[in-house]
């Protein structure tokens, strides 16, 4: 199959994308639904996930994604992988999440990755950058005590907002400044693409208190 063409970029305060999302039933999504979960937010096409799905099948991992069609298309490659532990999920995650995590069993999100957000260079813009303070406060409330956030981003700026974001809040402490390598065991389509061009990412790693 080739892959699905869409716009690179969204915006999330459009109109369009105001809808609250309509939960799925996470028992008919996972067949062992108490396991701890990875939570990737924009998580794009979803290779990222689809590949470390299948290395770590004692953990569920869920996708969100603002982008239709991205989302259809990653849930049609998991099903011909026959994966009972992924699943992604078209939606606004800064009208969304709160709902989403709510909705979740208590205690089950340990780990969630924001990779290489949109920027959103334009002052006027960055209202439009998915992690704000009420992001921050809603994955406060639901990570698991000991659980971890991980950020990175090839725009150092936008590394900086996340990073400071996360650093103003009482719930989280970081672990280091910069971190040099990826804690994870594989690498987004963008880090890949990165650092072909010779380029630096800026990763930082939080703890849930």
């Amino acid at each position: 199959m080739g892959r699905v063409r869409v716009r690179q970029h969204v915006n999330p305060l459009s109109q369009k994308f105001q809808e609250p999302v309509t939960i799925p039933n996470w028992s008919e999504i996972y067949s062992h639904l108490d396991r701890p979960l990875h939570l990737d937010i924009g998580c794009g096409r979803g290779r990222f996930l689809w590949q470390i799905a299948q290395q770590q099948l004692d953990w569920n991992f869920l996708g969100l994604e603002i982008r239709e069609p991205l989302v259809i298309e990653a849930n049609e490659w998991r099903d011909r992988q026959n994966l009972s532990n992924l699943h992604y999920l078209f939606c606004n995650v800064n009208i969304s999440l709160k709902d989403i995590l709510g909705s979740l069993p208590e205690n089950v999100v340990h780990y969630v990755s924001i990779q290489f957000p949109d920027p959103w260079f334009k002052n006027r813009h960055q209202k439009r950058r998915v992690v704000q303070d009420e992001l921050v406060d809603f994955l406060a409330q639901f990570i698991i005590a000991g659980g971890q956030v991980f950020l990175q981003s090839d725009v150092e700026e936008v590394a900086l907002q996340m990073r400071d974001l996360f650093d103003q809040h009482s719930s989280f402490s970081r672990s280091d400044d910069w971190l040099e390598e990826n804690p994870l065991p594989v690498q987004t389509e963008r880090e890949i693409a990165t650092y072909a061009k010779g380029e630096p990412v800026y990763r930082v790693l939080f703890e849930r208190l």
